[in-house]
């Protein structure tokens, strides 16, 4: 399945070159409004689509995804674990019952952190056949980026589902149907000082929003509390539209709060640190569970 994603990337990486304006240089960074129209654009659509649909029907965890009750799911973040042991680390939180593997990508702009890329998602993957790879992606203007895809490296190397925070692109709805279009779910975050006007929009085109309750960047922060109200009034406005994506909340979550964040809406948890700083990661999900 990984050859396929990659042989379908580069015939669409492959017609974006052939088509870029005349006036860029060879060296310059491609970019998707950089791109011809007419049949040649028709071309680089369907190589794209194709390439897509061959990927979502060989995906049954995004069908999963797509179909499974909401019941409160528990996605320990790898930014926490000891990347000298990550596979081990994350077979051990899968096996102790966490539900997702939650995948931080940093790119040193957007945060001034630099994590993982493509080649550890595409390691994990194949250590891991089955686990729901969950992709935080905190990059500067995914959109923008052809040259070197971090949208298309991401899916290619296995993620199942996609989330920029809507602070990180103007062209937010273009971002989530480019994330949908290599095969994946496509989420949003929220970062604490980004408003929920800024997704209204867009509510019906994701499978998941993310509501950061720390700053993006950094393991081990306190809980932002009044992130509890936005995760309410999100579930207002999704009523309101008569949409319900997951709602996840990633940042200082652990057993101890994990009763309030439910309470306020929440159906998906990222503990990074309350799952592998813990003695027993089986005990550490369970009071996130259980709570």
């Amino acid at each position: 399945m990984l050859q396929k994603r990659l042989v379908a990337w580069k015939a669409g990486l492959s017609a974006i070159r052939a088509l870029s304006m005349p006036s860029r240089a060879d060296t310059q960074p491609m970019r998707f409004h950089q791109v011809a129209t007419g049949k040649a654009a028709s071309k680089f659509v369907t190589d794209f689509a194709a390439g897509a649909v061959a990927v979502r029907a060989e995906n049954p965890r995004a069908d999963k995804l797509r179909t499974m009750e909401k019941t409160v799911q528990v996605s320990p973040s790898i930014l926490s674990a000891d990347f000298a042991n990550l596979g081990q680390e994350v077979g051990d939180v899968l096996k102790a019952g966490a539900d997702w593997v939650h995948v931080d990508v940093m790119d040193g702009r957007f945060v001034p952190n630099i994590t993982i890329g493509p080649g550890v998602v595409s390691a994990l993957r194949k250590a891991h056949p089955d686990s729901i790879l969950d992709c935080h992606l905190m990059i500067v203007e995914p959109e923008q980026r052809v040259e070197d895809a971090p949208l298309a490296q991401m899916t290619i190397s296995g993620v199942d589902r996609v989330a920029p925070p809507a602070a990180s692109t103007i062209h937010l709805h273009r971002t989530l149907n480019q994330i949908k279009s290599f095969g994946c779910l496509a989420g949003v975050v929220l970062n604490p000082g980004t408003p929920l006007s800024q997704i209204e929009y867009v509510l019906e085109e994701v499978d998941l929003v993310l509501i950061m309750s720390v700053n993006p960047g950094f393991g081990g922060q306190s809980f932002i509390e009044s992130q509890l109200k936005k995760i309410k009034d999100l579930k207002e406005m999704c009523k309101a539209k008569g949409v319900n994506p997951w709602i996840e909340i990633d940042g200082g979550a652990s057993g101890a709060n994990a009763k309030e964040i439910k309470e306020a809406g929440c159906n998906a948890i990222v503990a990074g640190s309350a799952v592998f700083n813990a003695p027993d990661y089986a005990e550490a999900v369970k009071a996130i569970k259980e709570a």
